[in-house]
């Protein structure tokens, strides 16, 4: 049965409905149920997948990622190239570009190539009342410079909250900020969030292969720290507000189930200054990248800020340069929220068995049922496997 022969039914059934003896109240339930199930089916069937070419085969563009850190630290840009909405690739990073910033006055600070498209200012004198500007030549001679543009000035952080919402089993983290001179108004955040955790099983021994033996473990693999970045843009604004004051803006969300808080977490937020117009770049991207779920979500745009290719102005470039102070602070968690990790009980092997197997060994166990050599896997006892470090970071015991 086609869909023109099926909605052509509906209607009739609609029909036949206004004319029958039922209850008023009843045969307009039933109307519009016939009506809503037509409507659906029509909707239905016209949704098929489009992926434009726009989207699915886009051209390859610079992506210039950084700004300049005039607030006594190090300045980071970071040069890559767009691609693929459905591409699962490793962003591709250039290397091998020169970067400079210009001030307004002459002088010009160069950057230091570190390689996978990383590069690095250490932190200098800057002069906080002169507008800069970034240029970049790449290794296939093309040059792209951004417009002048001034020192954003940032207040301090207030102070960093926290609390658990038991509704979503999560730890809430806020920010609290203002400037008395209220001249700020447009705020951006980062974060780095740093967390201890631990195996269920301790292992102390390993295998020495070039002389096929077992022996005692020197490292300790069962405790481990891991770090990671912010990965949403997070904003906010009191232009809007009599005064410049920023009140408990979410900054991050901690599941609980993740076991982020039990052993040990520490946020690092950044705080950043904006004018007008980096602000409303950060806007324009934060509803292109973040809001795209649905039909009523802002749909995908174009999004280019102020790096312009110096022959050739309609070249797309992606990216945004500022000049900002920029405000940190770090505070710890020891809610010890969650559970000790738990994993199945580990293997009984005998020496053979020990040495020539892949697991994690653990120790020489003697007992019943039997005695031998304790394995289990790597993600039961090597925290590494984790994305983590051994090596505790240098901040952990303040």
């Amino acid at each position: 049965m086609n869909l023109l022969l099926i909605i052509v039914k509906r209607i009739n059934f609609i029909k036949k409905l206004e004319y029958s003896p039922e209850p008023r109240k009843l045969k307009r339930v039933w109307v519009t149920f016939g009506i809503l199930a037509a409507i659906g089916l029509i909707v239905n069937s016209c949704i098929e997948p489009f992926s434009p070419p726009e989207v699915s085969n886009p051209g390859t563009y610079l992506v210039v990622d950084g700004f300049l850190n005039v607030n006594g630290d190090t300045s980071t840009i970071l040069l890559s190239h767009t691609q693929a909405t459905a591409d699962d690739k490793a962003v591709e990073m250039e290397s091998g570009a020169y970067i400079a910033v210009d001030a307004e006055n002459g002088e010009t600070y160069a950057f230091h190539d570190m390689g996978n498209g990383s590069y690095k200012l250490p932190a200098s004198a800057f002069n906080q009342d002169v507008k800069y500007r970034l240029r970049i030549k790449r290794l296939n001679g093309k040059e792209y410079e951004s417009d002048f543009v001034v020192v954003s000035k940032t207040p301090p952080i207030d102070s960093i909250t926290y609390r658990v919402a038991a509704s979503r089993n999560a730890m809430l983290i806020y920010v609290n900020t203002h400037d008395a001179n209220n001249a700020t108004r447009f705020y951006r955040w980062n974060f780095d969030e740093t967390y201890e955790y631990r195996m269920p099983y301790y292992s102390s021994l390993t295998r020495d292969i070039p002389n096929q033996t077992i022996i005692p473990r020197q490292d300790n693999i069962n405790v481990c720290w891991r770090t990671l970045q912010s990965r949403d843009i997070k904003l906010g604004s009191t232009i809007k507000l009599s005064q410049d004051i920023i009140r408990d803006l979410p900054i991050n969300v901690v599941n609980i189930a993740t076991n982020k808080l039990y052993f040990g977490y520490s946020i690092l937020v950044r705080q950043y200054g904006l004018s007008r117009e980096a602000f409303e770049y950060w806007t324009d991207l934060a509803k292109t990248t973040q809001g795209t779920g649905s039909l009523f979500d802002p749909q995908p745009s174009q999004v280019t800020g102020n790096i312009h290719n110096k022959a050739d102005v309609k070249e797309l470039v992606f990216g945004y340069f500022s000049a900002a102070q920029e405000q940190t602070k770090r505070v710890f968690i020891r809610e010890r929220l969650g559970e000790y990790p738990r994993c199945s009980a580990p293997d009984t092997l005998n020496y053979k068995e020990a040495l020539e197997g892949g697991g994690v060994l653990l120790y020489y166990y003697q007992g019943m049922p039997k005695s031998g050599y304790l394995s289990t896997s790597e993600s039961c006892a090597d925290c590494r496997s984790q994305g983590g470090t051994t090596t505790k970071p240098s901040f952990w015991d303040q």
